[in-house]
């Protein structure tokens, strides 16, 4: 899970733990990549405004790399206009901010039964 905000992480962690998911936290894009270098991880959840490598530029990154892997953008910027655009450049599922629980654990469980 990618997000330059320490407090979006923890509680977004936090959810998904108690739900039985094993989750690996990033502050921004680079770090994320990097630790796919490191580490297997069946998706992607992640931020789309962030310093030092946003995600768009995560999103098309990994549709190179990784095209397989499931992706879901997380934005409250601009008016969902770059959910709109991480969604053109490969995202399989968008979330507004603010998030609400029950609907990241159903996007969760639909990102991990897509097929790639």
């Amino acid at each position: 899970m990618v997000d330059d905000d320490s407090g979006v992480r923890s509680v977004l962690r936090a959810m998904l733990e108690l739900a039985g998911y094993e989750v690996i936290v990033a502050e921004n894009g680079r770090q994320a990549l990097s630790l796919l270098d490191i580490a297997k991880v069946d998706l992607i959840i992640t931020d789309l405004v962030m310093p030092e490598q946003e995600g768009i530029e995560t999103i098309k990154i990994l549709r190179r790399d990784y095209p397989d892997l499931p992706v879901v953008a997380m934005s409250g910027a601009f008016g969902g206009d770059y959910l709109k655009i991480a969604e053109l450049l490969g995202a399989h599922f968008t979330l507004a901010k603010p998030l609400r629980l029950e609907v990241v654990l159903e996007t969760v469980r639909s990102a991990l039964n897509k097929p790639g």
